[in-house]
């Protein structure tokens, strides 16, 4: 990954900061751990020692503004004359439960102010079994508390306050990313949320949903890369010539697609048995309760449905550590862990208002092979959010999303947005077209892509232009996605 350059002079004192008015600082509802000035060039990382990292100021702290909270934060400032005048936040993964200085260093060399946290979670995600401490602070409290306190050493570090401050996260991290523009928009200057697992608790039904399923019909490995390619191939026809038969710009679909999908899946694997045609219905549908309320949507056409089978342990801390998957249901129980949850780790609210009115910018991806976060409750977020403002041209004022074709969980084959994103906040540039460009086989694709909902047309003599796409997806049920609550 690039990062964005600010550039700062050369000739400029590059010393350490105030050091020992970091060591008394006061914390709220916390402590710092460890407070050094590192000149060591060489990190320890577990496969291999990382060079020529910086001197910076490292700082770890640990904050408890409530009994059962324990939020872990590591806060690294370089020297002063290196620092560019920004700080950057950094979002988590998965669970969570444990913070990866590593990916501080890219951001250090280029001179940034840069913190993560480890959201609460440690030591594992059982930390969130009957503990509703940490499903505020996974949920939110984590990451709005470390930007508070990495803003507090800035201050004591270098005397004075950012010129800008980002966020950075993908997955969870994307989660973290919309929590803070929607709950604390004074926090972050510019936003990216990548893949966001913002829909939480649906996503993770979804989850149960392809593992129920799965467990009493299984598939493997080679059974699931012969769906996803039924699913590529089908889709070929409604490609440009580009991506026709390598990948999916949008895999939006409806019940006579998928009968044709399982119809071609067979076709292809004759491993594949009526059963297992019967759970794909299922699992490309998605997750309903008995009344055919949508919790969520279906694995998207192009993607792995067993990657979409993890990740359960909201469940474990909705019933218990004891509670049997299987037994689930998709009613009384969820609507428990609906309410349960839903309030504290969902980022679902579509006023943005107070995050636009300081001049924040925000950049949300998508991947439409993504199995793991899939595109279609974040693009459902953007089009409530266009709603909200009133109209989406108003929108791309400040929030643009794009979906990536072919991408799976992970930020690859465009170009890196953090450089987009601080161009946008500013100097005043929006992100626009942006390139796709992926190897496969033998060919490379290179193509631009445009910003939900613009899609790229192709024409032979005329080459590439922006198409006017298909707007809006089967939406998750309002009774699954709760008010949020502090």
């Amino acid at each position: 990954m690039f990062f964005g350059m600010i550039p700062f002079s050369s000739s400029a004192s590059v010393t350490p900061g105030y050091l020992d008015a970091v060591k008394s600082s006061a914390i709220l509802d916390g402590k710092l751990l460890s407070v050094e000035h590192v000149t060591d060039p060489d990190f320890p990382d577990a496969e291999k020692t990382i060079a020529n990292v910086p001197p910076r100021m490292a700082a770890k702290v640990l904050l408890q503004p409530a009994i059962g909270s324990n939020i872990q934060v590591e806060i690294w400032l370089p020297d002063t004359g290196a620092w560019n005048g920004r700080f950057v936040g950094l979002g988590n993964g998965g669970a969570a439960g444990s913070i990866h200085p590593t990916g501080f260093i890219g951001w250090l060399r280029q001179g940034y102010a840069v913190a993560s946290t480890d959201m609460g979670t440690a030591p594992n995600d059982n930390s969130g079994v009957g503990n509703p401490e940490v499903w505020k602070d996974f949920g939110f409290r984590a990451t709005h508390l470390m930007t508070a306190t990495a803003k507090q050493l800035i201050r004591a570090y270098y005397g004075k306050e950012p010129e800008y401050s980002y966020f950075v996260g993908g997955s969870t991290g994307g989660q973290q990313a919309l929590q803070e523009a929607q709950r604390y928009p004074e926090d972050y200057d510019g936003i990216i949320a990548n893949i966001p697992a913002h829909c939480r608790t649906p996503l993770h039904a979804y989850f149960l949903w392809n593992y129920q399923i799965v467990h009493r019909c299984p598939f493997t490995p080679e059974q699931d890369r012969n769906i996803m390619a039924a699913g590529i191939e089908y889709m070929a026809s409604r490609e440009i010539p580009q991506l026709s038969g390598k990948a999916i710009s949008d895999p939006r679909c409806n019940e006579a697609d998928i009968e044709e999908v399982i119809r071609l899946a067979m076709k292809k694997d004759p491993s594949l048995t009526q059963t297992h045609a019967d759970a794909l219905r299922k699992i490309f549908n998605g997750p309903v309760n008995s009344a055919g309320e949508r919790i969520f949507d279906g694995v998207p056409f192009g993607s792995s449905l067993l990657a979409a089978t993890g990740n359960l342990y909201l469940f474990r801390w909705a019933f218990g550590a004891g509670k049997d998957l299987d037994t689930v249901n998709f009613d009384s129980d969820m609507d428990t862990y609906t309410r349960t949850l839903g309030p504290y780790l969902n980022a679902e609210n579509p006023d943005l208002s107070a995050f636009e009115k300081r001049g924040g910018k925000l950049i949300m991806i998508s991947g439409s092979a993504d199995s793991v976060v899939p595109y279609h409750a974040t693009l459902d977020y953007y089009e409530r959010c266009s709603k909200q403002v009133g109209t989406l041209e108003r929108l791309e004022k400040f929030f643009v999303f794009y979906i990536v074709p072919g991408m799976e969980h992970g930020i690859n084959g465009i170009p890196d947005p953090f450089p987009l994103l601080v161009n946008w906040r500013e100097h005043g540039v929006p992100p626009g077209v942006i390139r796709l460009h992926r190897q496969y086989a033998e060919e490379t694709v290179d193509i631009p892509l445009y910003p939900y909902p613009g899609k790229t047309g192709y024409k032979t003599g005329i080459g590439f232009f922006p198409e006017q796409g298909a707007r809006g997806v089967l939406p998750v049920a309002g009774r699954f996605l709760p008010a949020a609550c502090e």
